[in-house]
């Protein structure tokens, strides 16, 4: 299936109802599971990631096969690991090419009996759930948050705790914070002094919680309205004040023209001048998730970058770095990949080199779909192949879109 996405107005003024935050309502499935709650969590989100999370979690079956979702394999090795029984867990063929030994080795470490059957380091997994005990654990910080988060999650439950040790960069910290305050939500007490966490042996309190709007989902719409000429739009139950990390967008967006007003309901985004910006320069080691949509901004806005911190883009949903140049080629822009876990752009763009009507390759990756969008407000016919993969965060956006003034229509 081939999606086409046009809008030639530039003038967007339109409320959007956001899907709630995936990152919270997983985190916050794995706490209410290991809290025994009677409680139901409010405003999940419908995204394929937490709905395979949800599934597999109120599952009599002990086979799970997650599909794209990498936060359900990471989250759910950790939890099975503990929980008596046996368990069988796998995922599509990308997921069986993303790495998981860190993981894995550490909960060995703390007495997990888990086999790989199939390829050594990567999943399918078979865990063999059993009591757990706690010690210090040096981690690499530099590879995925995930790893630490799914530790986090379940070191209030295992024997004496955990104290994790960080060494090197932490890439993500925004998304361990996010962790460690959802858990001191529901009564967990922590420490984390200079690259050390360490988490008591106590118990988590369950209660009732709401899941706040999904911040990474709203980054499309801040990269929407910074291609238009002028415009509003309202991003309903959306809080400047947030457990989230990619809040910090708000004020990124300042610079491209965009000012976020804090309203009872949500959040009102207001076109207030065109942006003036030479050149962007920024290390995305806390938000590596919106890195996507300020490379599609920047060339669509012909705005040098040189991005740092996106050494994790490698092993997510695809090679996000390969990606972004492969795709970002069709609209004449040549990406540079400097060093490890960097992008960057002259600014150049080869008139040669220019697609008409571009055909966006998803590589099964959910933002792919959700960055290059945008960029319809640029004049181009946007074709998107595989565009429902967008169900993995943002079931509804193509509506969205529609309700915005775009047209998107299936290509026959």
């Amino acid at each position: 299936m081939i999606y086409e996405i046009s809008n030639k107005n530039r003038v967007v003024n339109t409320t959007v109802n956001l899907p709630s935050s995936k990152s919270i309502s997983n985190r916050a499935l794995i706490i209410n599971a290991l809290s025994y709650s009677p409680y139901p969590l409010n405003n999940l989100s419908d995204s394929d990631d937490t709905v395979v999370l949800s599934a597999a979690l109120n599952s009599n079956n002990n086979k799970f096969d997650i599909g794209h979702a990498g936060t359900a394999m990471r989250f759910l090795t950790a939890f099975l690991a503990k929980i008596v029984g046996v368990w069988e867990v796998t995922g599509s063929e990308r997921m069986q090419q993303r790495p998981i030994s860190i993981l894995v080795d550490a909960l060995k470490s703390l007495g997990a009996q888990i086999e790989y059957t199939k390829n050594e380091g990567f999943p399918p997994l078979k865990i063999l759930g059993s009591h757990l005990t706690g010690k210090t654990i040096e981690l690499d910080g530099s590879v995925s948050s995930q790893y630490i988060s799914a530790l986090l999650l379940i070191a209030p439950t295992i024997e004496n705790g955990l104290t994790l040790k960080l060494t090197g960069d932490i890439t993500s910290r925004s998304y361990i914070e996010l962790t460690l305050k959802l858990m001191a939500e529901f009564g967990i007490q922590y420490r984390w002094e200079g690259n050390e966490i360490t988490v008591p042996e106590q118990n988590y309190f369950p209660h009732y919680f709401t899941v706040e709007a999904d911040w990474s989902g709203a980054s499309y719409w801040y990269e929407i309205l910074s291609l238009c000429d002028s415009g509003e739009i309202f991003l309903k139950n959306l809080q400047l004040e947030s457990l989230q990390g990619d809040a910090h967008i708000a004020g990124w967006f300042t610079q491209f023209g965009v000012i976020s007003t804090q309203k009872p309901d949500g959040v009102l985004l207001t076109k207030t001048e065109d942006c003036t910006l030479k050149q962007l320069i920024h290390d995305f080691i806390e938000n590596p998730d919106v890195a996507q949509t300020m490379a599609c901004l920047c060339v669509a806005k012909k705005i040098p970058f040189h991005f740092s911190g996106l050494k994790t883009l490698k092993i997510k949903e695809t090679d996000r770095i390969s990606a972004l140049q492969n795709e970002l080629a069709k609209f004449g822009a040549k990406i540079a990949e400097p060093g490890h876990g960097e992008l960057a752009w002259d600014g150049k763009i080869n008139s040669n080199s220019i697609v008409e009507n571009p055909l966006i390759e998803t590589y099964h990756d959910h933002r792919m779909a959700l960055a290059f969008a945008p960029m319809a407000l640029q004049g181009f016919n946007i074709q998107i192949n595989d565009p429902m993969v967008i169900t993995k965060s943002y079931p509804g956006f193509w509506d969205d879109l529609k309700n915005a003034g775009f047209s998107v229509s299936e290509m026959a």
